[in-house]
């Protein structure tokens, strides 16, 4: 007897197959994955998102330059946030 069912969801066409190549990668199906996730959402009852802990290579170059902006003392100092609001603006 088969007890395997479809689920269908509605989800961005770029989203799905990125995520169908990064399975890939690691060896699993799709699939494998969403069945993964549901079996684990049943058993603890508890949604779980986390974030890589390794920041990419933009972000680290965008710390760096903040961190030399901020060494090299040459960051702009506003009195007041209508100063501040000012130059965002411009």
């Amino acid at each position: 007897m088969n007890t395997k069912t479809l689920i269908s969801i509605k989800t961005d066409k770029d989203l799905k197959k990125a995520a169908q190549e990064t399975a890939e990668e690691l060896g699993f199906s799709l699939g494998t994955l969403v069945n993964g996730f549901l079996r684990q959402f049943v058993r603890t009852k508890e949604i779980s998102f986390s974030t890589s802990y390794k920041p990419s290579d933009y972000l680290m170059s965008v710390i760096d330059e903040a961190e030399k902006e901020l060494a090299s003392c040459k960051l702009p100092v506003y009195k007041n946030t209508k100063e501040l609001r000012k130059a965002l603006e411009s």
